[in-house]
């Protein structure tokens, strides 16, 4: 993250001191510098106003000054802007205010009678630190509006996913990383006799659910490859009706992830099919 001139030399500086003489001295050195943006009153009342106007980047501020002098004025601007960084440097011939205003939340501090050397370059080197920020801010800005819109895009392409799956297959199915169903999507229990009871709200149901009928080596291979947290493209299984029919499936799933890559359970698709030629099952989901 770089600054150029022309960031220092646009930045805008408000000079704030009830000595005509210490004001125009300040203007003419900032101006032979090169700032363009340099602003000046001798009123301390007219701060606040002037800062929310133009959001200064730098405010050269006069502590003794009559009415309201620089403590109060750095007060004000606490509660005046929503910006959590104060942009002061405290000028003052009081070595003993020098800390009172570091701790009241100046960040620098310029010496009268001025050092005119000193006063460039403490401007200088306040202002690099308050244009990073800003640009540091701005780029937090610009990072989480770019994730808002990322994080809609995927959800625009997961709904768009979800639609066409649902829509080329007979069910849509999640399970959360226990293994529970937390999502389906057509005819599972008429086809599957699975009842995803959370999702029906029929936690105390009486009638039976006949789960028998299904191919031990198959479903074990099915059980252990998610276990495993490993995809499967088009997984043949069957069961065999409590009439003696049989009934043949397809299914494809992949394990979710979240964005801290933490495992969040499966996904998946089913297909009910015609009869399928003998398929050997491989019990071993790694290979």
């Amino acid at each position: 993250m770089k600054l150029t001139p022309n960031d220092f030399f646009n930045a805008f500086i408000l000079i704030v001191d009830d000595q005509k003489a210490n004001v125009m001295l300040l203007e003419q050195l900032l101006s032979e510098a090169g700032y363009t943006n340099v602003h000046a009153t001798m009123n301390p009342q007219d701060v606040c106003v002037l800062h929310r106007q133009y959001n200064f980047d730098l405010i050269l501020l006069d502590l003794q000054m009559p009415e309201m002098d620089g403590f109060q004025v750095m007060e004000c601007l606490k509660t005046n802007t929503g910006d959590d960084y104060l942009p002061v440097i405290v000028l003052t011939a009081q070595p003993g205010h020098k800390l009172r205003a570091l701790q009241a939340g100046a960040k620098d501090f310029i010496s009268k009678p001025f050092d005119l050397v000193e006063v460039k370059t403490r401007i200088h080197n306040m202002l690099e630190v308050r244009l990073l920020y800003k640009k540091l801010e701005s780029y937090n800005q610009l990072l989480e509006a770019t994730v808002l819109e990322r994080t809609a895009q995927l959800c625009e392409s997961e709904a768009r996913f979800r639609s066409l799956t649902e829509l080329a297959s007979d069910w849509y199915w999640e399970q959360d990383e226990h293994e529970n169903f937390t999502k389906v999507s057509g005819p599972v229990l008429e086809m599957l006799g699975i009842r995803v009871t959370p999702l029906m709200g029929d936690e105390t149901t009486s009638e039976p659910v006949d789960d028998s009928g299904w191919n031990p080596a198959e479903r074990e291979w099915l059980q252990a490859t998610i276990a495993a947290r490993q995809p499967f493209l088009d997984f043949a299984f069957s069961r065999t009706l409590s009439d003696g029919s049989k009934r043949h499936y397809r299914v494809s799933g992949e394990p979710m992830f979240d964005q801290a890559c933490r495992f969040t359970g499966y996904r998946g698709i089913g297909i009910e099919c015609q009869a399928l030629p003998s398929l050997k099952v491989n019990h071993d989901p790694l290979t």
